[in-house]
């Protein structure tokens, strides 16, 4: 660096002692000085030069620390806001995987039947339950209910002074979805078997499985399976698990219909054990009033067929359904066939639903079918009808009529008539 700031002074010298013999001597000492003087200058500012440089390293060092500083600060603070924003947000994500539903009912019911005095009385029914997404595939389910531990109603009736009222366990399962359109339950959870028409000649739609089961369905075939426990205390001396298998088939007819039709089994292991709820309530099955105990078991075929269709673009359907026990000699038949025109889902809509169901005293075991037709249980013959408007998208009235003979496997049969009108609530 030095030697390129001094070549002109060099350049000078030689054109200076090339022509000295022009100049005195005096001359040249005086030039000689200068350069001296010259290179002195150059050497101090050579010095100062490299004390600048290592001046602007040191702070592009120190530039570099602070630069890293502060972005160690900022992945610090990032990291801090991320946590506070993923805490914020597995909170608000966790109140969103929480689904609650349920519905209130209020019934004013009279009831009339042959040998007995008329029964009025109002009830109500209120039922919650809360549903929580566990991952993508498994959920879990709780729900109350008002009521007593009747295995096949959760309606209370009003009275007693204003007593409170109880809430019992209605739901409590898990729910795997882990295989194509599929699922399987365990616990206590909602029948989930085919109902044509919504009937209940086998269940009552308030009966809750104990157990486990599995649905299958792809849109065009179906499939479940229940197993339950009746009871499942070793302890007892009538442990029993009884099962059931269905399956179908739903055909496309057309732009608008649509055809369903199908097969069950259903095993009960009841004969010679007592009642499995109540005190000897057989609920119109045969047994022997000596050992007060079921005479028979319930090995029930089912045959099922729903066709959906449309009328002046409305929703309509015509089902029916057949039942056959095996394990009975007599008196072991049941049916329903009938006609659902509308449909109850918005404000304004209306429905009419018109049944016909016959149940003999041995066709299914009684203690789990419709609660409300025939006194409840089996041995029942009639017609239901049922009507429906809804004033909202979660409000709707419902009228039911049960035009019935019970009784009719006896030599006495009797005339049940019932009526239900109902306001109906829904929440989710």
């Amino acid at each position: 660096m030095k030697l390129l700031r001094i070549l002109p002074v060099l350049v000078l010298l030689l054109l200076a002692e090339t022509a000295m013999a022009e100049v005195s001597q005096s001359e040249i000492d005086m030039l000689r000085e200068q350069i001296r003087i010259l290179s002195e200058r150059l050497d101090q500012l050579e010095q100062s030069t490299n004390a600048e440089s290592s001046d602007q390293s040191v702070l592009v060092v120190e530039t570099q620390e602070t630069t890293a500083n502060d972005a160690e600060l900022d992945a610090k603070v990032d990291q801090a806001v991320a946590e506070k924003v993923d805490e914020k947000m597995a909170s608000v994500s966790w109140a969103e995987r929480i689904r609650w539903s349920g519905d209130f009912r209020y019934r004013y019911e009279t009831i009339t039947q042959d040998f007995n005095p008329d029964r009025n009385r109002n009830r109500i029914r209120a039922r919650a339950h809360l549903q929580a997404d566990i991952s993508d595939t498994m959920k879990v389910g709780i729900g109350l209910a008002s009521g007593s531990d009747d295995p096949v109603s959760s309606n209370q009736t009003l009275g007693g002074g204003g007593s409170s009222k109880p809430l019992e366990l209605d739901l409590a399962y898990f729910e795997w979805s882990g295989l194509s359109n599929t699922r399987i339950l365990g616990g206590k959870f909602k029948n989930d078997l085919y109902r044509p028409g919504g009937n209940g000649l086998l269940w009552d739609s308030d009966w809750r499985p104990e157990g486990t089961s599995f649905d299958y369905d792809n849109g065009t075939l179906f499939a479940a399976g229940v197993g339950t426990w009746v009871e499942s205390d070793s302890s007892k001396s009538q442990q029993e698990f009884s099962y059931g298998l269905q399956g179908g088939v739903k055909l496309g007819l057309g732009d608008s219909a649509l055809l369903t039709f199908g097969a069950g089994y259903f095993h009960f292991n009841s004969e010679g054990k007592q009642s499995f709820y109540g005190d000897d309530d057989f609920f119109g099955n045969s047994f022997d009033p000596v050992t007060g105990t079921y005479l028979y078991n319930y090995y029930e075929w089912e045959g099922f067929a729903a066709l959906g269709f449309s009328i002046l673009d409305r929703p309509a359907e015509l089902f029916v359904d057949y039942v056959y026990n095996t394990a009975a000699d007599e008196n072991n038949t049941g049916y329903a066939f009938g006609f659902q025109y509308g449909g109850v889902k918005k404000k304004g809509d209306w429905e009419f639903t018109y049944t016909y169901e016959k149940l003999e005293a041995d066709a299914v075991f009684g203690l789990l079918t419709d609660s409300d037709f025939g006194n409840g249980g089996i041995n029942a013959k009639g017609s239901i009808f049922t009507g429906a408007y809804a004033f909202d998208d979660k409000w709707f009235f419902a009228a039911t009529y049960f035009l019935n003979t019970i009784n009719i496997d006896t030599a006495d049969p009797a005339d049940y008539n019932r009526w239900q009108l109902d306001l109906n609530f829904k929440f989710k």
